[in-house]
């Protein structure tokens, strides 16, 4: 398995909900099923299934958190890049079809990846294509559209 790549941020609210959801949330299913439970009949009882599944849900999302922390690689950004676009560059490109065309991507790990943000995965064929590459080179990307190249203006 791959390293999770995140901000400093995201890795930061990750583990803070991460603490939520053992603590508090925890303790708050833990009293709806036992309020549930103390209705009786529990083959029944659609409050206890209820808690039961948010309870099931609650434990998925924490294994969840802490596989993915436990592989989590904490993006952190150098002005010194090589030359070479990495997770954590800001990279300015411009479609070569199109010159007018100029686009703005930050490199993120899967998690943060809002291509509408411009915050483009490692993972995503648009990211993997632009990874390694340095300024001036001309990156041919694979899109649901069809084949785009894209010239790297600018990495930071």
């Amino acid at each position: 398995m791959g390293k999770n790549y995140v901000t400093p941020e995201r890795y930061k609210s990750l583990k803070e909900e991460l603490k939520e959801l053992k603590s508090e949330k925890r303790k708050e299913i833990a009293e709806r099923i036992q309020e549930a439970k103390e209705l009786g009949d529990l083959s029944e009882n659609a409050a206890y299934q209820e808690a039961k599944e948010s309870q099931e849900a609650l434990e998925s999302r924490i294994l969840e958190l802490e596989l993915f922390l436990k592989d989590a690689s904490i993006i952190r950004h150098s002005p010194k890049n090589n030359g070479k676009v990495n997770i954590g560059s800001r990279i300015e490109v411009q479609n070569v079809d199109k010159p007018n065309i100029k686009k703005v991507f930050t490199m993120v790990g899967f998690q943060e990846a809002n291509p509408l943000e411009g915050r483009i995965s490692n993972e995503s064929p648009l990211g993997h294509a632009f990874l390694g590459r340095k300024k001036g080179e001309t990156v041919l990307v694979k899109t649901p559209q069809g084949e785009v190249k894209y010239k790297i203006l600018d990495i930071s």
